[in-house]
């Protein structure tokens, strides 16, 4: 026996009601629920919808669900972590290592100067305006999406808050560079502070485009191969 439309639906409110607001998770985990429901219902035909739902819920054990979406949140942030390091090694190859080696090169220049810190600032001031600005967009459109279609996801979510946690590095690097007036001449002109500092930024700057560009484009196309009910707003 087959689960008709109006079942399944159901099968997602009975996620909702059991604390899984994402959408993508709730689609898993109905996928789960009703295919264990209609093997339920190969040896035991007789039993109502509800009850064989309620069997299968059980099987979850104590916890419900709640075992099933801290799995998902690490399968994801699994997946996001590889996302980033795919995406941040091509600016190592070619032909975005020339790049790379430019930033590194001007990051290098700008820390043995004396107008480095200046010039330091601005550019993390330029990344934090544009970042905000960038991280607004996603937020509405976040919002947008969830009022217009009713539907959380977990994927986008984690993507957000990820641009979000990658502005906790700016503070501290504006800290560093604060600090260059307050240390020795000699030191700041050794090669091996220039070189780490210009790493420092170097790799500061990529990860932000990777976090504030690429990661959000990358969830819209994970989540509209996947799931067809995900559409921008």
């Amino acid at each position: 026996m087959k689960l008709t439309l109006e079942q399944i639906q159901q099968l997602y409110i009975f996620t909702r009601q059991h604390y899984v607001e994402h959408f993508d998770v709730q689609t898993e985990l109905v996928d789960h629920l009703a295919n264990d429901i209609e093997q339920i219902w190969k040896t035991q035909p007789n039993l109502s919808f509800e009850d064989a739902r309620n069997i299968s819920f059980k099987k979850f054990g104590v916890f419900g669900f709640m075992d099933i979406v801290g799995e998902r949140q690490k399968a994801l942030s699994k997946k996001y972590w590889k996302i980033i390091w795919s995406f941040a090694k091509d600016w190592f190859q070619l032909p975005k290592i020339i790049l790379t080696i430019f930033i590194f090169t001007l990051f290098t220049i700008a820390c043995r100067s004396k107008f480095g810190e200046y010039f330091l600032f601005s550019s993390l001031m330029i990344m934090c305006v544009y970042g905000l600005i960038k991280a607004f967009q996603l937020k509405n459109n976040f919002k947008k999406r969830i009022k217009s279609t009713g539907k959380k996801w977990m994927l986008e979510e984690m993507i957000f808050s990820a641009g979000m946690g990658f502005f906790t590095m700016i503070p501290i690097n504006l800290i560093n560079i604060f600090n260059l007036s307050n240390l020795d001449e000699n030191m700041i002109y050794s090669n091996w502070f220039t070189l780490l500092y210009a790493a420092i930024f170097t790799l500061l700057v990529i990860g932000f485009y990777v976090v504030i560009e690429v990661l959000p484009k990358k969830a819209e196309e994970l989540l509209t191969k996947n799931y067809p009910e995900y559409k921008l707003v």
